[in-house]
C-alpha cells in the first residue's frame, strides 16, 4: 500500500492486491475450513490462527481479511478484525482488557448497551465502572484509580455529542499503562483518526456508517499488532463473534461509496441542524458542525467534519405532544440505529452528568432523501404536536 493514498484509493484497493482469476471483485470465500499440503506448515507453532495459512473460520477467513485490511488502513493502525456486531467487538475490545479486581472509567453518554454490559455482564466478575461527562479533561483523569486498566471514550458521544480530548487523555494513560478505546461510529472512520492522537483501540458499529445499506449487522475493533493477535487468540477464539464470509463482503461492498456517503451526511447534518435552530418550537441543537457547537474548538483539531446524527430539545417538553410531533412523521421513520439510506426520529428522555435534570429530545438522523423534504415533514409534524 501506498502510504501516501487518501482514504478513498485506500479503501477500493487495500487488501485487493492479488485478482483472484482476475476478478475486479473479491470472490467470497463461504468455507469454514481450510487444508494443509504441508504438515509442517499445519503444525507450526508460529502459525498465525487468522492468517496467513487460515486453518478455521471462526478465527478467520480470507473473506474478512480484506475488509479488515481496508478498516485498519483507514483508521491508521496495524490490524483490525470484523465481528458480527457491534456490541460483539465492543464487548470482545472490554474484555481483553479487564481482569476481576479491574476498573473501567467510561464517559456517561456512551452507546446504551455499553453501559449494560459494564454495569451489568463485568460486574458479575468483579470489575467496576464509574462515569464522568468527559468534557473537563481534568475530572476525567482525577477519577482514574489505581486499579483502573482501560479508559472507555465515545466521542462525540451518543445523543448530545460531547467530544473528549483525545491527545491528552491519551498521553496521561500510556504513562499510567492504561489502554484506551474509543467508539469512532459517528466519525465513521473518515471525519476523526483516533489512533493518530494515541487512542490504543478503536471499535465501530459497522452497521452503521461503515456498511451503510441497513442490510448488514457488524462491528469492528482495530489496533496494534499486539492488541489483535492477542484478542483473535483469546477472546475471538474462546467466545467467538466474527462475522461471517457474506457479511465481509457485504461491509466491502458497502466500504466502497464510504467517503463519497460521509461527504453527503456531512452536508445533510448541517443543513438540518441550521434548519432546526431556526424553528420557533425547538429550544436547542445538538450538533457538531454548528458554529455555535460548544467545543468547537476541540472539534476543529479533532475532526475534519460532521456526520448527520443530531438530535435537538423542543421548547414544549410535554410528552403527549412529543409523541404527537413523533407519530406525525412520514418520511423520518421511527428506529434505532442509523447510517443507512433512511431516515430515523428517535424520542428519548435523558439526564446526563451536568444537566440539572431530565430533559426529552428527539435524536434525528438524516438519510439520502431530498432535504426540502425532510425539513418539510418536520414542519408539517410540528404544526401538528406544537
Amino acid at each position: 500500500m501506498d502510504q501516501q493514498w487518501g482514504d478513498g484509493t485506500r479503501l477500493q484497493h487495500v487488501g485487493e492486491e492479488v485478482k483472484h482469476c482476475g476478478a475486479v471483485n473479491p470472490p467470497i470465500f463461504q468455507n469454514s475450513l481450510f487444508v494443509f499440503d504441508d504438515l509442517d506448515v499445519f503444525l507450526s507453532r508460529d502459525r498465525k490462527p487468522d492468517g496467513p495459512g487460515f486453518s478455521y473460520s471462526r478465527l478467520g477467513n480470507p473473506s474478512l481479511t480484506i475488509v479488515e485490511k481496508k478498516i485498519a488502513a483507514l483508521e491508521r493502525t496495524d490490524k483490525a478484525k470484523v465481528f458480527g456486531s457491534g456490541m460483539a467487538a465492543i464487548s470482545a475490545a472490554l474484555l481483553a482488557c479487564v481482569e476481576q479486581g479491574s476498573h473501567v472509567l467510561a464517559v456517561d453518554m456512551c452507546y446504551g448497551p455499553t453501559q449494560g454490559f459494564l454495569n451489568e455482564y463485568l460486574n458479575r466478575f468483579g470489575v467496576t465502572v464509574s462515569y464522568v461527562s468527559g468534557v473537563d479533561t481534568d475530572e476525567l483523569l482525577a477519577a482514574i484509580r489505581p486499579e483502573t486498566t482501560v479508559l472507555y471514550l465515545e466521542s462525540p458521544s451518543s445523543l448530545i455529542f460531547r467530544m473528549q480530548d483525545f491527545r491528552t487523555i491519551t498521553a496521561e494513560c500510556r504513562r499510567r499503562g492504561i489502554t484506551t478505546i474509543t467508539d469512532n461510529s459517528y466519525s465513521g472512520g473518515i471525519h476523526q483518526k483516533p489512533a493518530t492522537m494515541g487512542v490504543d483501540v478503536v471499535v465501530h458499529s459497522a452497521t452503521k456508517y461503515l456498511a451503510g445499506h441497513s442490510d448488514l449487522v457488524a462491528g469492528v475493533v482495530a489496533g496494534s499488532e499486539q492488541f489483535i493477535d492477542r484478542l483473535t487468540e483469546r477472546e475471538i477464539n474462546w467466545l467467538g463473534g466474527l462475522i461471517m464470509p457474506m457479511g465481509a463482503w457485504l461491509l466491502m461492498r458497502g466500504m466502497r461509496t464510504l467517503k463519497l456517503r460521509m461527504r453527503h451526511a456531512e452536508e445533510q447534518g448541517n443543513a438540518l441542524a441550521q434548519f432546526l435552530t431556526a424553528q420557533s418550537w425547538v429550544e436547542r441543537v445538538h450538533h457538531v458542525g454548528l458554529d455555535d457547537f460548544p467545543q468547537r474548538d476541540l472539534r476543529d483539531s479533532q475532526m475534519s467534519g460532521c456526520s448527520s446524527l443530531l438530535s435537538f430539545e423542543p421548547k414544549d417538553q410535554d410528552a403527549d405532544k412529543l409523541r404527537r410531533f413523533i407519530e406525525a412523521l412520514q418520511i423520518f421513520q421511527l428506529g434505532v440505529s442509523w447510517g443507512g439510506f433512511e431516515s430515523l426520529a428517535v424520542p428519548l428522555e435523558i439526564s446526563p452528568m451536568g444537566w440539572d435534570g431530565p430533559r426529552r429530545l428527539v435524536r434525528l438522523y438524516a438519510g439520502l432523501e431530498e432535504m426540502e423534504d425532510l425539513t418539510a415533514d418536520l414542519t408539517q409534524a410540528a404544526a401538528q404536536a406544537w
